[in-house]
């Protein structure tokens, strides 16, 4: 019986999420328990992704990347991959009728930072789609089981809110991108000279996607809600603490929230009666 490997599949995507992400693994605890499987699966797959791009410097990331492209098809059109993570993604993808467009978008983003150092405002627009706000389309199909109606009167709102989540996480990784990895993501900017007017409109466009994903995020169903809104509460805290600090010192580190904030903030949320 193919079961127990979906089983082993399932807990491998959750291990991937809970060993990369503190933020989004308290988040996912809080939705509903049918959610879980499918909501890990797919941050196992663009964590797996992301990781070919970000970190396997000495091998290589082309090949390896449209060889996991390659799998990802596979397994869609098969309905079962050796690769655990591509197999719990295809079950959720296929149950939930997740778009192929939007993994080719996120596919194509990915393939991106094998050839850019530098992106315009053009390659920039498109690299938050494909990054980004398409992964909180496939988590939307999700949260909105089939329901079409929602699906669509709540489209921009997720894409707001992957945008939200993938610019602040910029700011916070500014250094290690420069330094590591030779990327320059916001256009029209420049580092070596990072000043405060600089950041400001960067952080005018975060607040701007921040309040247009709380909109969508007070209308999701409600076995979603809370998981959402704690994730968007998480990284609305690390945004207002990197507002708070001049250009300079997130140009030299990476500033995090403290689990214990973070706990602190799983807890408001248990008691609070307004999401």
């Amino acid at each position: 019986m193919k079961d127990l490997f979906d089983k082993v599949s399932a807990r491998c995507s959750k291990l991937t999420t809970r060993a990369y992400s503190t933020s989004f693994s308290l988040g996912i605890r809080f939705l509903n328990r049918s959610l879980h499987e499918p909501i890990y699966a797919i941050y196992g797959f663009v964590r797996f992704a992301d990781e070919i791009v970000d970190s396997f410097h000495n091998y290589p990331k082309a090949e390896l990347l449209a060889d996991f492209r390659k799998q990802t098809y596979e397994a869609l059109d098969k309905g079962i991959s050796l690769n655990p993570i591509l197999n719990s993604f295809q079950a959720t993808v296929n149950k939930y009728n997740i778009e192929r467009e939007l993994i080719d978008t996120f596919l194509d983003s990915m393939e991106m930072d094998l050839h850019n150092n530098y992106y315009t405002l053009q390659m920039y627009e498109r690299y938050i789609l494909g990054s980004a706000e398409v992964v909180g389309l496939m988590c939307l199909r999700v949260f909105c089981q089939n329901d079409e109606r929602l699906y669509k009167s709540l489209t921009y709102s997720a894409m707001k809110l992957g945008a939200a989540f993938q610019k602040v996480n910029f700011l916070r990784d500014i250094k290690a991108d420069t330094e590591d990895l030779g990327r320059i993501y916001f256009p029209h900017v420049n580092l070596a000279n990072f000043c405060l007017e600089d950041k400001m409109k960067i952080e005018s466009e975060i607040e701007a996607d921040f309040a247009d994903a709380l909109i969508g995020i007070k209308q999701l169903p409600k076995a979603a809600r809370k998981g959402v809104y704690l994730a968007y509460a998480y990284y609305l805290v690390l945004f207002n603490k990197i507002k708070r600090l001049p250009p300079q010192r997130i140009m030299t580190e990476r500033i995090r929230v403290a689990n214990g904030h973070k706990i602190g903030i799983m807890l408001q949320l248990m008691v609070s009666p307004g999401i």
